[in-house]
């Protein structure tokens, strides 16, 4: 079993699930996809500074997988007993969708509204061990249809014998709290990571620190990326500036900044509805036209040996670099 994948190939060469992009847009798309309300994605740049996501209900880590383990890991043998929804991973490039699901269904009743689907899912593998509740998940035709909605189109077909021992393979893990105990939600593990009770007047983001700054500095390549699942700020605020506006101590300064605020996060929501869809965009037209349009003109071989020098120019670098 492998992780999610290869990093920068194509949804076709890896059966019936594509990979995703670690991107705060398309994983609030993906959540609001299975029906998710109330949540959205935040990218993580610095987890000293995390006041932005101090109200963050769970962390989704992208990393190079290399398929080592540290040996001394505190595997919950029995998730159903600890009160943890566990699905283990059992098919290629689902991890994605297996790190969310698993943080979603672990937070607490009344924190969010999970939709249909996953509600139903939810019921669906209630009394399944995480075997068969990965299992589940991998044939959820609802589940992978809005999973595989962000695959791209890829031009060529790559040789999956031939490359993979070249590319590197990524994958999700999440972290979240789960009554009052900081679990690692790994579903290429046997079971979630017990990484230990939470300290009383202990942020959960506080006490994880140190976990994931250990794992990010095992990371040389510097291949890594953390994401927060946090409440939707639009809502909050819109619901902070209807109950200002509706107080007689309104103060004018607070009003304007909630408008500032609110207005933010509606450019941003748009810039992530656009950047999915020229992600899901077919280019290949496109390309082909260029690409006839330079022969026409006699300017293909030019361009093409240009390109194939810098090709050979950055390879370089990075060979003189990896030596030093």
């Amino acid at each position: 079993m492998t992780a999610e994948g290869r990093h920068g190939q194509g949804p076709s060469a890896n059966g019936n699930w594509c990979l995703i992009e670690s991107d705060p847009g398309v994983f609030t798309e993906l959540m609001r996809g299975f029906g998710v309300e109330g949540l959205e994605c935040e990218e993580v740049y610095d987890l000293k500074e995390t006041e932005s996501i101090a109200d963050a209900l769970g962390l989704i880590f992208l990393f190079n997988w290399a398929g080592k383990s540290s040996g001394d890991e505190k595997i919950v043998s029995d998730p159903k007993k600890s009160g943890i929804f566990f699905a283990k991973q059992v098919i290629t490039n689902a991890c994605a969708t297996q790190a969310i699901i698993n943080i979603l269904m672990n937070i607490a009743d009344g924190q969010i509204q999970l939709g249909q689907t996953l509600l139903n899912f939810k019921s669906f593998v209630e009394e399944f061990d995480s075997t068969m509740k990965g299992i589940s998940l991998s044939t959820s035709q609802q589940i992978r249809t809005v999973h595989n909605s962000f695959s791209n189109y890829q031009i060529f077909e790559f040789d999956d014998k031939t490359s993979k021992k070249h590319d590197d393979v990524y994958h999700f893990v999440g972290y979240l709290p789960v009554n009052g105990v900081l679990y690692e939600l790994d579903g290429l593990k046997e079971g979630p990571i017990d990484h230990g009770k939470i300290p009383e007047n202990t942020a959960w983001i506080d006490f994880a620190r140190p976990i994931l700054e250990k794992r990010m500095n095992q990371r040389i390549d510097g291949n890594f990326n953390l994401m927060a699942v946090v409440p939707d700020r639009l809502t909050i605020y819109q619901k902070q500036l209807e109950e200002i506006k509706s107080s007689s101590a309104a103060s004018l300064e607070i009003i304007n900044e909630l408008e500032r605020n609110i207005e933010n996060e509606k450019r941003k929501a748009a810039n992530h509805r656009q950047e999915n869809i020229r992600r899901r965009h077919n280019y290949l037209p496109l390309i082909v036209e260029l690409l006839k349009t330079l022969a026409e003109q006699g300017c293909l071989v030019e361009y093409v040996s240009k390109a194939r020098a810098i090709a050979q120019e950055r390879k370089g670098v990075k060979s003189n670099a990896a030596k030093m």
